[in-house]
């Protein structure tokens, strides 16, 4: 899919010079960086869920035990 997106000048420049240097286009380049960047999204979410209780003074057990006993 295409689309649009507004580059500065300075960094449309150093785009190109590094196309030029790893000898790729420069929309192989956008490419790359776009999905470097969501895979460290993907990283940094999975790091904030990790542990999400940890600061909570309940069990999880005990608190999913308790929850479904409601039910």
């Amino acid at each position: 899919m295409r689309t649009i997106v507004d580059i500065g000048e300075d960094d449309l420049s150093a785009l190109d010079q590094l196309a030029k240097r790893e000898r790729l286009s420069r929309a192989a380049l956008v490419r790359q960086a776009v999905a470097d960047l969501l895979a460290r999204k993907r990283q940094l979410d999975a790091a904030d869920a990790f542990g999400l209780w940890r600061s909570e003074p309940v069990d999880g057990l005990e608190y999913r035990l308790q929850f479904r006993s409601e039910w």
